[in-house]
């Protein structure tokens, strides 16, 4: 009898380790995700748009932050970073942050991270709508004859923006006058008060503003021209030749777990979110918002932010804008 019972007492304690086990399977809390660039700003928006959707895949919330500042977003970046690597705290990203480490604003590569990646939208360069600069030849005009007199605003130093304001400095011969700002809906905002007479941020993210008639876009800084309603904006590779050697440089949207985190917690977040970037919410949402999509994750996201880094990080080295040598962080030339 006592070996009977001994038998079902460890039958059951095991039963109760199984089913604890099982119980704690990733996720079986909510997880945060903390962007790094300010609210309504495009890794704001395409963050809290993709894990709404990627909630309807899993049995826990995902709550979105913002943890803001730094260089290149590197507070949220270390944020994260000291958090514990099991999947409950995802950082939000774009291709700007990896130039943090060639800014001082940490000593890590890009590979750091597992990264998904959702899309992006190509850059404008844009005036208020009460500007002078009609064109953009008016405003590479300008700021020839007055250099480094006019105010422009491009996100955060080392962002994709920032780099885009430093290519068409470069492949014009014009001299502005930066002025970062802690995402690209409080440049673009400036913008619209004043504050700087010029903003570099994306197709999608200015949308709402030259709809509304606040901002005027003078030019895309791709090789393809745009349209938002029933303006048609050119590209700014029409009328600048040199501009080829430093663009285009192009949006890479989405999130990232720490790359030590488990098998089990990669697997289970790249399950959700090609479930997501499958559904018409986001084909849809994209399509009104002016995004290409992508669906990258793991090693295939990995790889293009590698080409990123190599390229952003030593296109700063070159262009003298970066503190720390590539070649001393590791990061090849492209």
């Amino acid at each position: 009898m006592r070996r009977f019972l001994k038998a079902a007492v460890v039958a059951v304690l095991g039963f109760g380790v199984v089913s604890a086990a099982e119980a704690q399977t990733y996720p079986y809390r909510d997880i945060t995700a903390a962007v790094v660039w300010g609210a309504g700003g495009g890794t704001d928006t395409i963050n809290r748009m993709i894990m709404a959707e990627m909630e309807k895949h899993l049995p826990v919330s995902i709550n979105v932050i913002n943890q803001t500042g730094g260089v290149a977003g590197s507070n949220g970046m270390v944020y994260v970073m000291n958090q514990p690597d099991d999947g409950y705290t995802l950082v939000g990203l774009s291709e700007s942050n990896v130039t943090a480490a060639v800014q001082g604003g940490w000593d890590q590569k890009f590979s750091y991270w597992h990264p998904f990646i959702v899309g992006g939208s190509p850059d404008l360069i844009s005036v208020p709508a009460n500007s002078p600069h009609k064109t953009l030849q008016d405003l590479i005009e300008a700021a020839k004859a007055a250099p480094g007199s006019i105010p422009a605003a491009a996100s955060g130093s080392g962002s994709i923006h920032h780099l885009n304001l430093l290519a068409i400095e470069n492949g014009t011969g014009a001299t502005f006058k930066f002025v970062p700002y802690k995402g690209s809906a409080p440049g673009q905002e400036a913008a619209v008060a004043g504050e700087v007479a010029v903003v570099v941020t994306s197709l999608a993210e200015q949308q709402a503003l030259i709809d509304g008639g606040l901002l005027r876009p003078l030019a895309t800084l791709t090789p393809e021209p745009a349209k938002v309603g029933s303006i048609d904006i050119p590209s700014a590779f029409s009328v600048y030749d040199g501009l080829d050697k430093y663009l285009p440089l192009k949006q890479a949207i989405g999130f990232a777990v720490h790359a030590s985190a488990s098998d089990d917690v990669k697997a289970a977040l790249t399950e959700a979110f090609d479930k997501a970037m499958a559904s018409d919410t986001v084909a849809d949402w994209a399509k009104t918002n002016h995004y290409d999509i992508s669906g990258q994750s793991g090693a295939e996201a990995s790889a293009v932010f590698a080409k990123l880094e190599s390229t952003f990080a030593w296109t700063l080295w070159d262009l003298g804008a970066a503190s720390v040598d590539p070649a001393t962080l590791g990061i090849e030339k492209p």
